[in-house]
């Protein structure tokens, strides 16, 4: 199965916005017990690994020491080398996987105190996992700067705190059809649209838009033109209170957004469910996604190089966003002791993480591992390595306002919306949902 990050997309904001009434103290729900309406991130489905299943089916706890959820594939991956740490510790484990909604449900089990001692999810959950109180932070070794790249150690830290164990990050890339294009590591967006041209590319940059936008893959180019969404403190934590959002950076984006949707390099005809098949069938000579799009441009056999998304000249370099996958040890675990135990050795080898690798390929964080991967698996080490000049997304509740409102402004703008108007009325439409 590929992972497609625009279901990650249109999944994990629902679930933020559910989330986030939960921690303003709403009391939504769906009808079935849990918050309401959310989804976790991952592409993940199928049945609990044991245990039996709630009505609301969620896994039972079942009776086992250290009790783990995940979504499918990384259930998957984590059974065996859970099961090997527990037998030398000469306690029981059961990894089960939450088909659906695993944030939603965790947050919720955890309050009813039946759910796991461990969840593994996306960094961007920790601002709501923190403000319902449903994980607790971590000590992580000594020595964790040395063993865990920068990126991974920024994502998991939250006003101050360390709330999770970091193992995975992705990242948007510029994939370059070499057959397409003499420039395969364009410096610029400029360059990159020369040289695609030169070369007689019926598509010359394959970014999904859709009608609806997609904000996530538009990042690169909106940060690299001034934009930005939320500004920080003197501590350097995310301040909903500053919305870049219809600010100067942000219309001077929209401008470069909406002349690259003149010139026909941005697309509201490319979206999440044609932008990759675009470039492995040989009709777009670059190719801006993720890792997930390898399985896909392998199989095609496609001559490609792979680089940092570049920026506008000579304005700033481009920021996509870096999505880190890490271990939290829920609060009101049944055995907290066994779970910071577990983390804890994550964080101090690489062991556990290049099982997982085997069975579920992500770019690790851990730099040991990367070292042993980069021969075999050496675009996935490129990966990690891109996303140290990315940004970690915004793991405050309030992100979940900036979704629908910034992409239907992009994609407005790319289909010839005025820029400067158009982004003002996305960041008043985002403050009032922060309120």
């Amino acid at each position: 199965m590929q992972i497609r990050r625009k279901n990650f997309l249109a999944l994990s904001g629902v679930a933020a916005s559910a989330t986030l009434l939960a921690a303003c103290g709403g009391d939504a729900t769906d009808g079935g017990g849990t918050t309401g309406g959310g989804s976790n991130a991952s592409d993940g489905g199928g049945a609990s690994d044991g245990g039996g299943e709630t009505a609301e089916g969620v896994p039972a706890r079942g009776n086992a020491d250290l009790v783990i959820w995940a979504d499918e594939l990384k259930a998957k991956s984590l059974q065996e080398p859970a099961k090997a740490w527990a037998e030398g510790q000469g306690i029981t484990v059961e990894v089960q996987t939450v088909a659906n909604d695993l944030q939603t449900n965790y947050v919720t089990a955890n309050q009813a105190g039946n759910g796991p001692d461990i969840v593994l999810g996306a960094h961007d959950w920790i601002g709501n996992l923190v403000q319902n109180g449903a994980i607790a932070p971590v000590q992580l070794p000594g020595d964790a700067a040395d063993k865990v790249a920068p990126i991974g150690l920024q994502a998991v830290t939250y006003d101050g705190q360390t709330y999770g164990v970091p193992y995975a990050v992705e990242t948007l890339t510029l994939y370059a059809n070499n057959a397409l294009t003499d420039v395969p590591e364009p410096g610029t967006i400029e360059e990159l649209i020369e040289a695609a041209k030169a070369g007689g590319a019926e598509v010359t940059l394959s970014l999904p838009v859709g009608e609806q936008g997609d904000a996530y893959h538009m990042q690169p180019l909106y940060t690299s033109a001034g934009g930005y969404l939320f500004g920080t403190d003197a501590e350097g934590n995310q301040d909903p209170s500053d919305l870049g959002v219809g600010k100067e950076g942000s219309i001077a984006a929209a401008e470069k957004i909406g002349a690259l949707g003149a010139d026909q390099v941005l697309r509201t005809s490319i979206t999440g469910d044609n932008a990759i098949s675009l470039f492995t069938d040989g009709k777009a000579a670059y190719l801006i996604s993720g890792p997930w799009a390898l399985g896909d441009i392998n199989t095609a056999g496609i001559d490609f190089t792979m680089s940092a998304v570049p920026g506008f000249e000579g304005m700033e370099p481009a920021k996509p966003f870096a999505g880190v996958n890490a271990f939290y040890v829920a609060s009101n675990g049944e055995n907290q002791g066994f779970a910071q135990t577990f983390v804890g050795e994550v964080a101090s080898n690489a062991e556990i993480a290049e099982q997982m690798f085997q069975s579920n390929n992500l770019p690790p964080v851990n730099l040991e591992l990367q070292e042993k991967l980069v021969g075999e698996f050496p675009d996935m080490v490129k990966i990690a390595e891109f996303a140290e000049q990315a940004e970690p997304m915004p793991s405050i509740p309030q992100m979940a306002a900036i979704w629908g409102p910034l992409g239907q402004a992009q994609a407005n703008i790319v289909g010839g919306a005025d820029p400067a108007s158009t982004m003002q009325a996305a960041g008043e439409e985002i403050a009032g949902q922060i309120g």
